[in-house]
């Protein structure tokens, strides 16, 4: 059977009116991710916030018990002694004025990035180029912080950084779809207790409202919110 047809039976597989627990989404997806290449497993959630007020932006890290299968290329703003220990850590990138020129220029050849405190007023004049990418250092999720090295493994062995956009939606990749349905079932459930833990003061109400999973290529499948805990 072709590929096209694969998914086209997996989607026609699916009830959408259903909500699915997360072990069963997971099988779904896994098995209608039938692209040439190893997609990525996504989970979205809607969370009842509304971003725009301050009490009620949600946002974090997480340390992901098995990874989450991509290369994250890091860029470390640092000078000196902590430049050395971000080489030494795996830092793919390692600079100050020079790699502020570059982002500046539109080099922006990296996923991640982490930066010593003493570099932020360096780095606060990027935030209009950083900022809408996600890629703002903030020590809030530990990417502003003397210990580079930590930093830099972390974000290297699978952290994954997360915050509410202004429909009040949250979404983050948890894994390939390699991954075995157990590791991606660990994954979620750290993610989602992470998000949990990141309940803000403001929220009001139902706090996950909605869940969904779905693959790079493949349909998403509607998860009832109380299996992800």
């Amino acid at each position: 059977m072709a590929t096209g047809k694969r998914t086209a039976a997996a989607r026609e597989a699916i009830d959408r009116k259903k909500l699915y627990k997360l072990d069963d989404a997971i099988k779904i997806v896994r098995d209608a991710a039938t692209a040439k290449f190893d997609e990525t497993i996504e989970v979205a959630m809607n969370l009842g916030v509304d971003p725009r007020h301050a009490d009620q932006m949600v946002r974090g890290v997480v340390s992901l018990p098995n990874g989450t299968g991509r290369q994250v290329r890091v860029a470390v703003f640092a000078k000196d002694a902590k430049a050395d220990e971000a080489k030494a850590a795996g830092a793919d990138i390692v600079g100050a004025e020079d790699l502020m020129e570059d982002v500046l220029a539109g080099k922006i050849d990296f996923d991640r990035c982490i930066a010593t405190p003493d570099m932020m007023p360096l780095v606060g004049r990027l935030g209009k180029v950083l900022g809408p990418r996600n890629l703002m250092p903030n020590p809030k999720v530990g990417t502003v912080t003397p210990d580079v090295a930590t930093a830099v493994k972390a974000a290297k062995g699978g952290s994954v950084e997360f915050r509410v956009e202004k429909a009040g939606i949250l979404h983050a990749g948890v894994g390939k779809a390699s991954f075995t349905e157990a590791a991606l079932l660990e994954n979620i459930k750290a993610f989602a207790d992470a998000v949990t833990k990141a309940k803000p003061a403001g929220a009001k109400g139902t706090y996950i409202k909605r869940v969904a999973v779905t693959s790079t290529m493949g349909p998403g499948v509607h998860v009832d919110p109380a299996s992800v805990h």
